[in-house]
């Protein structure tokens, strides 16, 4: 009976844990992304620019 208890109370702060992180990501604006990146591999790349030749 004991070992359920102990394994109750580890997960309880786990989740705990988990739930403090979660909250922290949002609050500081880690979710919002504008253009995402799985849909960034959509868009064409910018061509890219020749390098002037200066001899």
């Amino acid at each position: 009976m004991s070992v359920i208890l102990i394994l109750l109370i580890a997960s309880i702060s786990v989740a705990g844990i988990f739930l403090f992180a979660f909250l922290w990501g949002t609050k500081t604006g880690q979710f919002e992304d504008d253009i995402s990146p799985a849909s960034r591999i959509l868009f064409d790349d910018k061509p890219a620019q020749p390098k002037p030749n200066n001899k």
